[in-house]
């Protein structure tokens, strides 16, 4: 609500301040001296996820919804969260891949279906239903663990990160090395969306949203494997984000779920 008379105002250093604070507080979360547990239950979407997506580990209950939704809305994840999932599929092809070289691995397929896998998990704002499938949309990483009884879950984080801290924990370095997918990648994604199209899965704004989160989760069009950091795909994100809140069509999709709680396809 408050974002969207910021927009009908048209006061856009509001907006920019409410993304920036936001992807400030999210990354103090992830650079933090001291591991921070998110312990995630219930229904825990948009934000939520955005902020569990940053923490050192995550202790979420087995009943958990939880996705990057807010394309439902008009808008793209700006606190971060196409980011931290670009930094799953990257290091996750890497990891399948078996090199580190980023040239290789910005052309590979590897690095291809991990990004298709990404951006569809953003651009169809796919919800995990349980703990164990968020595992598998990379919203969990292997080394999480997951509770059973809902009594359980804020002892269980505190113990995980007690055992962080004893286990001599060190926060990440920001990356400046992530190789960009570039525009090879993001012709295929928006190639992707226009197929949808075509078949009738989507709207026409929704490819314009699909190519914005294309655009952020490829880096732009940049050369593929180009290394850049954290922060430039913040910036972009914000961009993007604002340029949405601009749109009529994202402001129409905010009225309407602030007043029926459901999303309009428009």
């Amino acid at each position: 609500m408050l974002l969207l008379m910021s927009v009908q105002e048209e006061e856009w250093d509001d907006v920019d301040l409410a993304i920036r604070q936001f992807q400030g507080m999210t990354q103090a979360i992830k650079f933090s001296p001291k591991p921070v547990v998110v312990s995630a239950f219930g229904l825990c979407l948009g934000g939520g996820t955005e902020i569990s997506l940053h923490a050192a580990a995550r202790q979420p209950h087995a009943e958990l919804y939880t996705g990057l939704v807010e394309v439902g809305v008009g808008l793209l994840p700006g606190g971060g969260g196409c980011k931290e999932m670009l930094l799953r599929a990257v290091d996750g092809a890497a990891a399948s891949h078996g090199k580190s070289s980023s040239e290789a691995l910005a052309g590979s397929i590897e690095m291809l279906e991990a990004m298709k896998r990404a951006f569809e998990t953003i651009a169809t704002a796919k919800v995990a239903t349980s703990a164990h499938e968020a595992r598998s949309f990379r919203f969990l990483t292997d080394s999480d663990r997951i509770t059973m009884n809902r009594e359980r879950v804020l002892s269980d984080a505190k113990a995980r990160a007690l055992e962080l801290v004893r286990a001599g924990y060190e926060p990440p370095v920001p990356r400046t090395d992530i190789p960009a997918p570039g525009e090879n990648l993001l012709a295929t994604l928006k190639m992707g969306v226009h197929m949808m199209r075509q078949g009738d899965y989507i709207t026409d704004y929704e490819v314009k949203l699909g190519a914005k989160i294309a655009e952020v989760l490829c880096g732009g069009n940049v050369t593929p494997g180009s290394p850049v950091s954290e922060q430039y795909i913040l910036d972009l994100e914000r961009e993007g984000f604002k340029s949405l809140c601009g749109e009529k069509k994202t402001q129409e999709r905010i009225q309407y779920t602030l007043k029926t709680g459901k999303t309009l396809r428009n």
